[in-house]
């Protein structure tokens, strides 16, 4: 299976997960250039879905499914699918609330589509106030191998490289990832982001030092979680 990226509004990203004849939308904002896609690939469009339910994320939903008679399925149903099927292969569903109760990622072997939970450079806001759920969300995600690429739902790889080089300033890996960066194709793989995401980075002695210059908890590494969370 592919993915295929498509950036909509100022930084939104959706995607396309697709294989020889079929494909599955993901947040389809992008749904013209979606479209397009699916016709140039004599692609069969099978599913409409989000990775939550925020409105720049579910916009294009209706105009995916009614030009192509595509299932619709409500973010809100997917953990209980836990998979979808597409072309023999299955696509797996991780329930990561946090951002958003509904927050889910779609894993394919070396490809994580994260949607708001997990950006390239830091992770996502918590809108549900649950800061423990959403810290148990992205350690499980930690426990994906190290070579898979991230996909998120937003570019905001300029503005949250700024977060981390505050919270590290002397971390060399920072200007290496901004190198890489090309906003017309938005990625990196897990290891990368463990290299600059200070949220990812709870146990390195350099966010705890930054932390605690701000008299910040620092005893466990949920402490450090909240206490870097505070800062967004």
């Amino acid at each position: 299976m592919k993915v295929k990226q498509f950036r909509y509004s100022a930084d939104n990203l959706g995607y396309l997960i697709y294989g020889e004849e079929s494909a599955i939308a993901v947040d389809g904002g992008a749904f013209e250039q979606m479209l397009s896609f699916i016709e140039e690939h004599c692609l069969e469009l099978r599913i409409v879905t989000n990775t939550h339910s925020h409105g720049d994320h579910t916009c294009g939903n209706r105009e995916l499914a009614e030009a192509t008679e595509a299932e619709f399925i409500n973010v809100g149903e997917l953990p209980s699918r836990r998979t979808l099927p597409l072309e023999g292969s299955r696509i797996d569903i991780i329930h990561t609330p946090g951002h958003t109760a509904d927050s889910v990622c779609f894993y394919i072997p070396g490809i994580l589509v994260s949607g708001d939970t997990l950006f390239n450079g830091k992770v996502g806001r918590c809108f549900t106030g649950d800061i423990r759920t959403f810290y148990k969300s992205i350690r499980k995600l930690l426990e994906l191998p190290g070579d898979t690429v991230i996909y998120g739902g937003h570019d905001y790889v300029r503005e949250y490289l700024e977060f981390a080089r505050m919270v590290e300033p002397s971390n060399s890996f920072i200007n290496a990832y901004l190198r890489r960066y090309d906003p017309t194709h938005v990625f990196a793989s897990l290891e990368e982001e463990l290299k600059v995401d200070p949220f990812l980075r709870l146990n390195e002695p350099s966010v705890t030092s930054f932390l605690k210059s701000r008299n910040l908890p620092v005893s466990t590494e949920y402490q450090r979680w909240e206490s870097l969370m505070s800062l967004m």
